[in-house]
């Protein structure tokens, strides 16, 4: 699903990553974790395109994301969803026309985004949200429209950067239940976080970055602290 093949990403004189291997298989569970500035936001960013690497190759899906062109590049990212901290809801819309957005960007008709986008409302537990704008929602019920409008088009994998960073303990946990139901379904999940209740809970695969270099890779791991951190 995503291979890293001796992967090197440097800003400068800075390491981002460098020879990082890895294999995640379709249908996994992985928290990637580590410091900040450790290679997290390198290693999202180069598996959604945004930066290029400047060495190895990286797959997704079959595609080589590292020769591909820019016109293949859409077609990369529709593969993958992304959920963000800060939820990035647009305000002038409502939870039902965010949602319908991400729909809309790939041509679906309206007859199908008014029946698809009530179904994911109902499984994120916010159809009576439907009409609401993000500044009448809590941070919760913001956290539940941004993943619905990530898994609407069915990515297979879905890509979420501190997701329970802006959340109560207690909310936090709704939503990663969330998203442990939505990896049952099939949807491969590489989840950033520094979270370590939460990682030690959820006995997932565990990928630890350290200044570049991927220094820990566990299944049914816990947030472990490498000696060098």
């Amino acid at each position: 699903m995503i291979e890293f093949i001796d992967v090197t990403k440097k800003y400068g004189e800075n390491i981002g990553l460098e020879h990082a291997n890895i294999k995640i298989n379709k249908g996994d569970f992985v928290f990637l974790v580590g410091p900040s500035g450790a290679g997290k936001s390198t290693f999202i960013k180069l598996i959604l395109r945004e930066i290029k690497a400047d060495s190895g190759r990286i797959l997704v899906d079959d595609m080589d994301v590292t020769r591909m062109s820019n016109r293949q590049v859409p077609q990369l990212r529709r593969t993958c969803g992304m959920v963000f901290q800060d939820f990035r809801l647009l305000p002038r819309k409502t939870v039902f026309e965010n949602v319908a957005f991400a729909m809309e960007i790939v041509k679906f008709s309206q007859r199908t985004i008014r029946r698809q986008v009530p179904q994911i409302l109902s499984m994120m537990g916010i159809s009576s949200k439907a009409d609401k704008y993000p500044n009448e929602l809590s941070a919760g019920e913001q956290q539940r429209v941004a993943i619905a409008r990530a898994v609407i088009n069915n990515p297979k994998v879905l890509i979420a950067d501190e997701p329970t960073g802006n959340l109560d303990p207690d909310t936090a946990w709704e939503i990663m239940k969330l998203l442990e139901m939505i990896n049952r379904r099939g949807t491969t999940i590489v989840m950033v976080t520094h979270a370590k209740d939460i990682v030690d809970r959820m006995n997932k695969r565990v990928v630890t970055i350290d200044k570049g270099h991927i220094v820990g890779d566990v299944t049914e791991g816990a947030y472990m602290i490498h000696e060098n951190y």
